[in-house]
Protein backbone atom coordinates (compact mmCIF):
# COMPACT_ATOMS: atom_id res chain seq x y z
CA UNK A 1 0.00 0.00 0.00
CA UNK A 2 1.31 3.61 -0.79
CA UNK A 3 2.38 5.69 1.84
CA UNK A 4 0.63 9.00 2.07
CA UNK A 5 2.44 12.47 3.17
CA UNK A 6 1.65 12.97 6.48
CA UNK A 7 1.58 16.45 7.55
CA UNK A 8 4.86 16.82 8.80
CA UNK A 9 6.45 14.80 5.49
CA UNK A 10 4.41 16.80 3.05
CA UNK A 11 5.95 20.17 5.17
CA UNK A 12 9.57 18.74 4.49
CA UNK A 13 8.85 18.26 1.19
CA UNK A 14 7.62 21.70 0.27
CA UNK A 15 10.25 23.26 2.55
CA UNK A 16 13.22 20.54 0.89
CA UNK A 17 11.62 22.29 -2.68
CA UNK A 18 12.01 26.05 -1.37
CA UNK A 19 15.35 25.52 -0.09
CA UNK A 20 15.91 23.79 -4.34
CA UNK A 21 14.26 26.87 -5.81
CA UNK A 22 16.40 29.46 -3.69
CA UNK A 23 19.15 27.88 -4.11
CA UNK A 24 18.26 28.65 -7.89
CA UNK A 25 17.64 31.73 -7.42
CA UNK A 26 20.14 33.33 -5.56
CA UNK A 27 22.58 31.59 -8.24
CA UNK A 28 20.70 33.83 -10.85
CA UNK A 29 20.58 36.89 -8.57
CA UNK A 30 24.06 36.41 -7.94
CA UNK A 31 25.02 36.48 -11.65
CA UNK A 32 23.05 39.41 -11.98
CA UNK A 33 25.12 41.32 -9.37
CA UNK A 34 27.80 40.36 -11.10
CA UNK A 35 26.68 41.43 -14.26
CA UNK A 36 25.97 45.06 -12.58
CA UNK A 37 29.48 45.43 -11.18
CA UNK A 38 30.44 44.60 -15.08
CA UNK A 39 28.39 47.29 -16.52
CA UNK A 40 29.58 49.59 -13.75
CA UNK A 41 33.29 49.52 -14.76
CA UNK A 42 33.10 49.33 -18.44
CA UNK A 43 33.83 45.78 -18.42
CA UNK A 44 31.70 44.55 -21.91
CA UNK A 45 34.09 41.60 -23.55
CA UNK A 46 33.11 39.18 -20.99
CA UNK A 47 29.74 37.95 -19.48
CA UNK A 48 29.33 37.24 -15.89
CA UNK A 49 29.34 33.53 -16.08
CA UNK A 50 33.00 33.94 -17.77
CA UNK A 51 34.02 35.94 -15.01
CA UNK A 52 32.80 33.82 -12.29
CA UNK A 53 34.30 30.89 -13.85
CA UNK A 54 38.00 33.30 -13.81
CA UNK A 55 37.17 34.09 -10.26
CA UNK A 56 37.20 30.20 -9.84
CA UNK A 57 40.03 29.43 -11.41
CA UNK A 58 42.16 31.97 -9.22
CA UNK A 59 45.70 31.72 -8.95
CA UNK A 60 45.85 27.88 -10.23
CA UNK A 61 46.74 26.52 -13.83
CA UNK A 62 43.72 23.71 -14.62
CA UNK A 63 42.89 22.01 -17.06
CA UNK A 64 39.28 22.48 -18.63
CA UNK A 65 38.06 19.11 -17.23
CA UNK A 66 39.11 20.29 -13.45
CA UNK A 67 37.12 23.68 -14.55
CA UNK A 68 34.55 22.04 -15.04
CA UNK A 69 34.12 19.70 -12.20
CA UNK A 70 34.81 22.29 -9.54
CA UNK A 71 32.05 25.06 -10.47
CA UNK A 72 28.85 24.01 -11.68
CA UNK A 73 28.45 26.12 -14.88
CA UNK A 74 24.33 25.34 -15.88
CA UNK A 75 23.69 26.10 -19.38
CA UNK A 76 27.14 26.92 -20.42
CA UNK A 77 29.61 25.66 -22.24
CA UNK A 78 32.78 25.60 -20.60
CA UNK A 79 35.02 24.98 -23.79
CA UNK A 80 33.18 27.43 -25.45
CA UNK A 81 33.81 30.51 -22.94
CA UNK A 82 37.33 29.26 -22.41
CA UNK A 83 37.34 29.81 -26.14
CA UNK A 84 35.89 33.61 -25.75
CA UNK A 85 37.95 34.31 -22.61
CA UNK A 86 41.53 32.90 -24.47
CA UNK A 87 40.18 34.94 -27.49
CA UNK A 88 39.39 38.77 -24.88
CA UNK A 89 42.95 38.11 -23.19
CA UNK A 90 41.76 36.88 -19.73
CA UNK A 91 43.33 33.59 -20.02
CA UNK A 92 46.57 31.95 -21.03
CA UNK A 93 46.11 28.61 -22.72
CA UNK A 94 48.56 25.94 -23.17
CA UNK A 95 49.00 22.08 -24.19
CA UNK A 96 49.48 19.94 -21.43
CA UNK A 97 53.31 18.75 -21.69
CA UNK A 98 52.41 15.25 -20.59
CA UNK A 99 48.93 14.56 -22.17
CA UNK A 100 48.73 16.72 -25.50
CA UNK A 101 44.59 16.29 -25.41
CA UNK A 102 44.78 17.83 -22.32
CA UNK A 103 44.65 21.81 -22.17
CA UNK A 104 45.57 23.55 -19.28
CA UNK A 105 44.17 27.43 -18.06
CA UNK A 106 45.41 30.16 -15.95
CA UNK A 107 44.35 33.87 -16.07
CA UNK A 108 46.23 36.58 -17.54
CA UNK A 109 47.58 40.06 -16.01
CA UNK A 110 43.75 41.24 -17.18
CA UNK A 111 42.26 38.33 -15.82
CA UNK A 112 43.50 38.40 -12.21
CA UNK A 113 42.70 42.10 -12.49
CA UNK A 114 39.28 41.29 -13.07
CA UNK A 115 39.14 38.50 -10.32
CA UNK A 116 40.59 41.36 -8.08
CA UNK A 117 37.90 43.44 -9.00
CA UNK A 118 35.19 40.44 -8.02
CA UNK A 119 37.46 40.16 -4.57
CA UNK A 120 36.68 44.10 -3.75
CA UNK A 121 33.29 43.72 -4.51
CA UNK A 122 32.96 40.77 -2.14
CA UNK A 123 34.87 42.52 0.25
CA UNK A 124 31.99 45.26 0.31
CA UNK A 125 29.55 42.90 0.49
CA UNK A 126 30.61 40.78 3.61
CA UNK A 127 31.37 44.56 5.36
CA UNK A 128 27.60 45.04 4.57
CA UNK A 129 25.53 42.00 5.66
CA UNK A 130 26.40 42.46 9.35
CA UNK A 131 24.04 45.92 8.63
CA UNK A 132 21.27 43.49 7.45
CA UNK A 133 21.61 41.57 10.25
CA UNK A 134 23.43 38.70 8.68
CA UNK A 135 25.69 37.32 11.08
CA UNK A 136 28.95 34.73 10.80
CA UNK A 137 27.08 32.20 12.73
CA UNK A 138 24.43 32.50 10.04
CA UNK A 139 26.51 32.22 7.20
CA UNK A 140 28.72 28.94 8.92
CA UNK A 141 25.43 27.61 9.63
CA UNK A 142 24.30 28.41 6.23
CA UNK A 143 27.35 27.09 4.28
CA UNK A 144 27.41 23.53 6.77
CA UNK A 145 23.52 22.54 5.63
CA UNK A 146 24.32 23.88 2.21
CA UNK A 147 27.49 21.73 1.88
CA UNK A 148 25.95 18.40 3.62
CA UNK A 149 22.56 18.99 0.97
CA UNK A 150 25.57 19.24 -1.65
CA UNK A 151 26.88 16.01 -0.67
CA UNK A 152 23.30 14.78 -0.98
CA UNK A 153 22.57 15.65 -4.32
CA UNK A 154 25.71 14.14 -5.62
CA UNK A 155 25.62 11.04 -3.62
CA UNK A 156 21.48 10.90 -4.84
CA UNK A 157 22.64 11.53 -8.32
CA UNK A 158 24.80 8.53 -8.83
CA UNK A 159 22.62 6.59 -7.08
CA UNK A 160 24.02 5.56 -4.08
CA UNK A 161 21.37 6.76 -2.08
CA UNK A 162 18.31 5.10 -2.56
CA UNK A 163 14.53 5.05 -0.98
CA UNK A 164 14.68 3.86 2.58
CA UNK A 165 18.42 4.12 2.83
CA UNK A 166 19.56 6.36 5.57
CA UNK A 167 22.62 8.77 4.63
CA UNK A 168 24.26 9.15 8.33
Amino acid sequence: MPRTASGSESDRIATYLDVILLIERLHRQFLEVVSLELDSVGIYDINNVQALMLFNIGDAEMTIGELTTRGAYLGSNVSYNVKKMVENGYLLQERSLHDRRSLHVQLTTKGRRLVDRLSAMHRRHVALLAQTGILDAHLQGVSVTLRRLQQFLAAASVGEIRSGQSTA
